[in-house]
Formats: C-alpha cells, structure tokens, sequence
C-alpha cells in the first residue's frame, strides 16, 4: 500500500490526537515518589499501548505507523512524507544551533524545552548523530547539554559540538580526534590580528562599553556580550558602540599585520583605485580631506568603510552611531583587504558584537565534525537562525547534503533561503515540531 494511503488510514480510522497525548505525558511526565501519580502513569501507560497495539494489527507496517501518530500530528506525518519524496533519503544527522534556535530568550526562558530534549534523545537513540553547533564556548555548552542530555549521551561517540562557530570541534570518545583546535591551522598574520584584538578590545575601550561588556571566554574569536539582559535598550546601545570600537580595533591590527610599505594614498570613489606610494614613515594620507594620518587610524576608517560596504547591518549601526565614513572601500589598499577578507565581524542585535575567522565558520567545523562521526554521505538537518547558520544551510543546499529549518524570528536572509528551498519554519520555543518531522521521516524511510 502506498506511504500516502496508509498515512490517510492512518489519520482518518484513529484517533491519533488523543494516542500523542498520551504518549507526551508517559514520555515527559514520568512516575514520582506518590502512588497517587504512579497509579495516573500506569494507567496512561496502559491505555497508549492498547491503542498502538490497535493500530499495529490493524494496518500494513502497523508498527511504524503506530509511532508515527505517537509523535506526530496529521500536517506533520504528510510533511515528512512529501520530504522523503523529495529527497529519498532519511536524515543521517542533526546540525543544531542552540541560542534562539534550540532555545529563546523570549519564549522559553532560555531554557531547552523538555520537548525539544525529548525528540533530540528520541533521535539519537535511533541513532543519528547530533552535531551541536554554536558560537558559545566549548565548556559553556557542554556544560548545558550534560544538563539538558545527560553525559551519557554527550559522552556516547555520536555527539560532537562545534563551538566558537566552528574555530574548534569536540567529539568526546574519540581518542587523539576527541579535540580538535582548529584556528591553530591559521597563519600567523591572522592569529596575530586576533591577538592583537583581544589584549586591547577591552583596556581601551570607551568608558561605556568597558564598563557595559565582558569578554565572552573563548579560545579564538573575540566576543563583547554586555553587562545587561540580552535584548535591553542598555545592551543595544552598549553592542552597537562595541562594534564600532571593535571594528576600530581590527582595522589597527589589520594595518600593522598587513606591513604596509611606505605611503599609501587612499582615493574617494571620483579619484578611484588604489595606489602605493614612495618609501615614507609608513603613514597614511587620506586624500579626500587634505589630513594625513597615522597607520592606526587609517585603519580604523579603512576596516569602517570594508565592513560597512559588506554588511548592511553594520553599515546601519556605524551610520546611526555617527561613525560612518565617507570612503570608497575600492580605495583601501590590497593587502589590508586580503586580511579583512579573512576575518568576519559578526553583529547580533543587544546581543554580541566579535570577530571570527571566515575561513573557520561554522561549514569548517561541521564538515571536521562529520568526519569524526564517520557520516561520510551526509544528508543532515540543519536548524538555525543567524548568518553563521546561513552558511551550513546554502552548504548543505550546494553539496545536496540536507535540508534547512529556522524559528519564524530568524533573520530576513535564513528565513528567505528556509523559504525557498522547504519551508521548513518552525514558532518560536518549539524546535521539537521540526524535530518530530524528522523522526517521521526517517521511520516513513524504512518502509520497503
């Protein structure tokens, strides 16, 4: 019988409502120490297994069919279904961002929904690998997945978590591979910049964001969260001048990394180009205005105008924060570009404001992840809500390795790719509804 009819079957003759109640309290709700509470359990208990046993002697794979009404609504099962068609492929591993994504601020606060835990252990004990992948640190998040999972499960070989958007990659259980550093691979000139950042992001701050900002604890990128709850009108105004001094910052370090020769004359767009100039003291002439500056600082206009020009968001922050400037990135000479071309600065709104290594983001510390898992023919879900989960996404659209999810509060640009390729989005603070569509895929993919 086709997949089609029996789901209808399935959904018409039953009442698989009433059956995913059930399941949900036996699942969520376990017995406690009251004979009172233990007596309701059993009873559900009880009662859920009458109506799969109804269901399994009832229809063609009734097995299967039983578990796919226990966890998943009617829009649900035939969602799965018409992903399984599109594809032919049951998913072979979760790549998962966590704030906003797993979790919300505003909806869950901050905490990963039971839910949302139940179907994770639900999937990896039907084994499929779990990649966590974040931009926290490595102790933070391991530290709320043993919480949330258990160590058990972190510690069981199939769950990896690439941390700090893909700079390093922990897979416990792995031997020699179980840590992997992966910005040690990057060239001194980009360690140095980085280095250079996180000794001066904070001592030379301005006096607001010294006060309002931490260093977040990360082993690579450099990371400004704010002293005040995420999303506050104090945390937006403290993050949006973080950015600009740390775009400062990189600019600086950048010009003295690149070891440029002599002068550099830097044209506005009417004079166009780039130009090197004769040996000199390395300062740095700015011809639209007639005032010559030190490396420094032309840095800091240079990193200004290239970032600005790369992202409308920071471009926004700079112009509304009166540090916008009025240069043509064309003009910014070769090998400054090269570096900033090497380093992402990342802008979450009253959240964060850091820099990352482009060539370390997220796909860098999936595709190593993937590896130590032994998943050599990837087709993943990934489920995220920021740029740096953009990127997984159009790699697995790109390589035909997986399908994208996003909550409905993701940014324009995930939502638009979500859109367009499956529509794959999910309320805010319910993760598992995606989840459960992934588990019925993979069970609907068994049947012959």
């Amino acid at each position: 019988m086709e997949r089609y009819d029996l789901l209808y079957r399935l959904y018409n003759e039953f009442d698989a409502d009433a059956l995913r109640e059930y399941q949900t309290f036996v699942d969520l709700f376990p017995p406690v120490d009251s004979r009172v509470a233990l007596e309701h359990w059993e009873e559900a208990s009880d009662e859920l297994d009458r109506r799969k046993t109804e269901i399994r002697t009832t229809l063609p794979a009734g097995a299967t069919m039983a578990d796919v009404a226990a966890y998943a609504d009617r829009e649900t099962a035939f969602q799965a279904l018409d992903l399984h068609n599109r594809y032919g492929r049951a998913v072979n591993a979760l790549v998962l961002d966590v704030d906003e994504t797993l979790r919300s601020a505003g909806g869950t606060d901050n905490e990963i929904p039971r839910e949302t835990l139940h179907m994770l252990t639900r999937l990896h004990d039907a084994g499929v690998p779990v990649v966590i992948c974040t931009g926290q640190t490595l102790e933070n998040v391991k530290g709320f997945m043993i919480q949330g999972l258990g160590n058990a499960l972190v510690h069981s070989g199939t769950l990896s978590i690439v941390y700090e958007a893909g700079n390093g990659v922990f897979t416990p259980g792995h031997g020699s591979r179980t840590k992997q550093l992966l910005y040690e691979e990057l060239d001194e000139s980009v360690r140095s910049v980085f280095d250079e950042v996180r000794s001066r992001v904070l001592p030379e701050a301005p006096e607001n964001v010294r006060r309002g900002c931490h260093l977040q604890g990360n082993e690579f990128n450099v990371t400004l969260k704010p002293n005040f709850e995420t999303g506050s009108e104090e945390a937006e105004t403290v993050i949006d001048d973080g950015l600009v001094h740390i775009v400062d910052l990189l600019g600086k370090a950048v010009v003295a990394a690149a070891e440029l020769d002599g002068k550099q004359a830097v044209e506005q767009p009417d004079g166009g180009g780039r130009s090197g100039g004769a040996e000199g003291s390395g300062s740095v002439e700015l011809v639209a205005d007639d005032r010559e500056y030190d490396a420094s600082s032309a840095g800091a206009a240079w990193a200004r105008a290239h970032y600005a020009a790369a992202d409308p968001e920071i471009r926004e922050v700079l112009e509304a924060d009166g540090a916008s400037v009025d240069l043509d990135p064309g003009a910014v000479p070769d090998p400054v570009v090269d570096l900033f071309e090497r380093v992402d600065v990342g802008y979450y709104h009253a959240d964060a404001a850091e820099i990352s290594s482009l060539e370390l983001n997220k796909v860098a510390g999936v595709e190593a992840a993937l590896d130590v898992l032994g998943v050599t023919d990837p087709f993943v879900l990934v489920m995220g809500d920021s740029k740096s989960d953009l990127r997984v996404m159009e790699w697995a659209k790109r390589e035909d390795a997986g399908i994208a999810a996003a909550p409905e509060h993701a940014s324009d640009d995930v939502l638009s790719h979500v859109r367009d390729t499956d529509d794959l989005v999910y309320a805010r603070g319910h993760a598992d509804d995606l989840l459960r569509t992934v588990y019925v895929l993979n069970r609907l993919a068994q049947l012959s």
